[in-house]
């Protein structure tokens, strides 16, 4: 079962520990560790609607984790093409059923065939929750993250809330193999991401640790010099 916590620092979660749970009102981000690399799943409850973040391994914790939130997937989206995302995304897609999500340029990549790729600025609609699609190209071409907006019924109504993989983490972009995607990256990140959103927002990483873009907003000049 989760851990419910209204307000969580750095929601920290173990490999094979518990879940814990941020409620947004009617919408409720749940997130586990689910393998040694300290990948993080996230399932986005709203109403009866389901959505998964990244089936990185482990598909009976997964699993576990859907159950948490209540019956049933209706999409699960994988954020990018790197193996330690999908290892469990054929099992949790053949156990659910639900609609298969992927960034356009990362799909041919995947061991599923996603049902649906996805462009920047593209919506994602989850019951009467929709979440927009960036696209976050450079440690992968077909990166992708989602925004989720607080509804009006949460804590902090109209705070954003971002999925993003390993684009964005907290300390500074994913890892790039070459000057010119990181020079994508941390300009897809900057235009996107820090030049579009509050310091209030929360940033989900692919692994570890919550963030702010506050928090790490100082930065940005210091992690473009730095080049990685």
């Amino acid at each position: 079962m989760s851990e419910i916590q209204d307000e969580l620092p750095d929601a920290h979660v173990e490999p094979g520990g518990r879940s814990v749970a941020h409620r947004l009102g009617s919408v409720t981000v749940r997130k586990a560790s689910v393998s040694e690399e300290d990948n993080n799943a996230y399932l986005v409850t709203s109403g009866d609607s389901q959505l998964l973040v990244d089936a990185a391994d482990r598909a009976d914790r997964v699993l576990a984790l859907i159950r948490e939130g209540g019956d049933g997937l209706s999409a699960l989206l994988t954020t990018h093409r790197h193996w330690d995302h999908h290892r469990a995304l054929t099992a949790v897609a053949s156990a659910t059923g639900a609609e298969v999500l992927a960034g356009a340029e990362d799909a041919p990549e995947l061991p599923v065939r996603p049902t649906r790729t996805l462009t920047h600025g593209d919506v994602v609609t989850l019951g009467e929750t929709t979440l927009e699609v960036i696209a976050l190209r450079g440690h992968t071409p077909g990166s992708v993250a989602l925004a989720l907006t607080e509804p009006d019924d949460g804590p902090s109504p109209g705070r954003v809330h971002l999925f993003t993989g390993d684009s964005l983490f907290p300390g500074g972009v994913g890892r790039t193999w070459s000057a010119e995607d990181f020079a994508t990256l941390i300009d897809d990140v900057t235009s996107r991401v820090f030049d579009r959103f509050a310091d209030d927002t929360r940033v989900y990483p692919g692994h570890g640790d919550d963030t702010t873009l506050g928090r790490e907003r100082p930065h940005l000049a210091e992690w473009r010099a730095r080049g990685w």
